[in-house]
């Protein structure tokens, strides 16, 4: 199961990626502080993360997927409820063992928000709202949402949303604060901030279209309907761009339209041999039902 938040986690990650960094995991502010300087001060320790962050093994993008993941959770906990929880992991475990990375720790959750969404942390840490499973007509469309998601990870875009400068440059901001005599807290809360600010953000839309392309081959290879994400993607575009609930989805991703055109584009007729495969709308109609049933928030 995917734990409550410790945003202190998120800390241990990035500065285990430095050498020797696994040292400050009992270091109080002054001995942070006096790290930083070490290091070279900012612009070192910049450097360093820099470096760090071009060779990112398994274990530790794993690692930095929990630290992602539970900082995701502080907004909104998990769902209550056992059952829907096993049901999407299922469902997801399954599409995400038809990928490359099949080895990954591949977990999914159901957040307790409204909001249509659904994110993925590197590692394998997946994360859709209840207010998605709401949207979702059956199982292949959810098979091709946790796919485009399963995507992210099977191709670091956030890893290499990183690598670009997108967190180091922020995590000197933090670095500065230490070293500005704020303590080890201010470098914590610092360091905390970029994950919000990534996902907050987006990716670039390119990481986003060839998740979708991504996410619909997988479904496919695990004998969904392979117009399951176009499905979801129709249903999105009929609601209202300003809708309050779809404003983090709208703000970090590509409108539906341009996201079915090139969906359109890559498939072409190449999948139509496939769409005689499952929607299993009855099982999926049967998982979510106690969650249509209960009053939004």
């Amino acid at each position: 199961m995917i734990r409550h938040p410790n945003r202190r986690r998120i800390v241990a990650w990035v500065l285990a990626a430095t050498a020797s960094i696994g040292l400050l995991a009992a270091c109080n502010p002054k001995q942070i502080d006096a790290f930083v300087k070490s290091s070279g001060g900012v612009d070192g320790l910049t450097a360093n993360l820099k470096g760090a962050f071009g060779s990112v093994d398994q274990p530790k993008e794993i690692e930095m997927g929990r630290g992602v993941a539970e900082t995701l959770l502080g907004a909104r906990p998990l769902h209550d409820d056992p059952a829907l929880q096993r049901y999407v992991n299922e469902v997801g475990a399954w599409v995400a063992s038809q990928s490359e990375r099949a080895d990954l720790p591949w977990r999914f959750g159901v957040n307790d928000s409204d909001h249509v969404n659904a994110f993925a942390a590197p590692g394998g840490i997946i994360i859709v709202t209840r207010g998605m499973l709401r949207l979702l007509e059956n199982e292949a469309e959810l098979a091709g949402v946790l796919g485009h998601e399963v995507g992210h990870v099977v191709r670091k875009h956030h890893l290499n949303a990183m690598k670009k400068g997108a967190w180091t440059n922020l995590l000197g901001a933090g670095a500065s604060a230490a070293t500005a005599g704020k303590g080890g807290g201010a470098l914590v809360d610092a360091l905390v901030g970029p994950t919000k600010e990534l996902y907050s953000r987006g990716l670039d839309k390119d990481d986003e279209y060839e998740a979708d392309r991504v996410g619909v081959v997988l479904a496919t290879r695990a004998g969904y309907d392979p117009y399951g994400l176009a499905g979801a993607l129709q249903t999105l575009g009929k609601i209202k761009a300003d809708d309050p609930y779809l404003a983090l989805l709208t703000k970090t991703h590509p409108n539906p339209g341009q996201r079915l055109d090139r969906l359109g584009e890559a498939m072409g007729e190449n999948l139509t041999r496939f769409e005689a495969q499952p929607r299993n709308e009855a099982r999926f109609a049967a998982a979510v039902k106690a969650l249509r049933t209960a009053k939004p928030d």
